[in-house]
Order: C-alpha cells, then structure tokens, then sequence
C-alpha cells in the first residue's frame, strides 16, 4: 500500500497518536520534526549539530535546516511507498520546500488531513499530558502561546491544501480507536 500524507491539527489534536497509528495500519514510516531533528543530534550528522548549537542557544531550527532535514529524511529507502509527516509543513516556505522535495522524486501527496477539536478539549488534554508525562512546558501560557501560533502561521495552511483538493477534515474529538477509524475511513479513497 502506498500513502503520502501530511498529518495536521492544533497541539493536543492527536496528531502523534493518529500518526502512529495510520503508519502502522498503512505500512508507512510516521516522520516527525522532532523525531528527525532527535536522530541528526544523537547521530551527530552535520545538520544535527547546526541544530543542536542552535537549540541550546534557545533559538528555533531556521526553516532552511529543518527543511535540509526533512529532505534527507524522505529520501531514505523506507519511504519509497509512503510517509506520514506529522509537525511538517508549519509555514508557506516549508509547504514550497516540501513541493520541491516532492516534485524531485517525482511523487505528490495523496491527502493532507486536518484533526480538529475546540479549544477547550485542546486545553484539557494538554493539561492532563503535563501532569502523565511530567511535561513542564505544557504550562497554561505555553499552550496558548503555541496554540495561538499554529492558528497564525500552520492553520491558514489547510486553506491551500483545501484548494488543492488535498483537504481531509476529521473531527479529533473522541475515543482514540473511533477517531482512527473515523481516518482510515476518511483515507479510504485516497490511498491503496
């Protein structure tokens, strides 16, 4: 089964989660900024290192170097038939990268689905994460500082998608499996 897709949604969507899981059910790597930028530092690679220097002085990764990573990710030998990208595209720029990357390869995505849940549900599952997992940055503010970024720059994204014919909006609210399944049955026509 072959599948590209892009795995949108606010922080607190279940993007991770539903990532996962489709790659599993799709037979296709779930690919993650955080992930890719974790094994270029851990493996010491040129890039990891420009961005390490870069995040231990608390500065962003430029979109140039997560672009460069995300490039080398997608030419590796496990996504000849797929890859979900889950926390890329995040901006206008890293979309025409991506398009570029694609185009390359001679491939296009089959879908770009948006997980949506209201503000208030986002809260509360970010809430009930910083206390599970310990995670000192899931403050109040934090999350609504990042929440308001993604509105800002990431959710105008979905409009371009849509236009593209590429849009596929799935209610993230709910019991994880019904929203798996609430995916794959969304996916359905769109890859195989």
């Amino acid at each position: 089964m072959s599948a590209r897709l892009i795995i949108m949604g606010p922080q607190g969507s279940g993007k991770g989660t539903q990532a996962a899981r489709l790659a599993e059910r799709l037979g296709v790597p779930a690919i993650s900024t955080g992930d890719i930028f974790r094994a270029n530092v851990k493996g010491g690679t040129e890039l990891g290192n420009q961005a390490k220097a870069i995040m231990d002085a608390g500065d962003l990764v430029p979109d140039s170097l997560t672009n460069a990573m995300v490039r080398d990710r997608l030419a590796e030998a496990d996504t000849a038939e797929g890859f979900i990208l889950d926390g890329y595209p995040r901006n206008a720029a890293q979309v025409e990268a991506l398009d570029a990357v694609l185009a390359e390869r001679g491939v296009t995505l089959d879908a770009v689905v948006e997980l949506s849940a209201d503000r208030d549900e986002l809260l509360a599952r970010l809430a009930r994460r910083a206390v599970v997992e310990g995670r000192a940055d899931d403050t109040e503010e934090a999350i609504s500082r990042r929440l308001a970024i993604y509105a800002e720059q990431t959710a105008p994204l979905t409009d371009a998608y849509a236009e593209r014919g590429l849009l596929v909006a799935v209610d993230g609210i709910g019991d994880v499996d019904d929203v798996t399944e609430r995916l794959m049955a969304a996916l359905a026509s769109r890859v195989g």
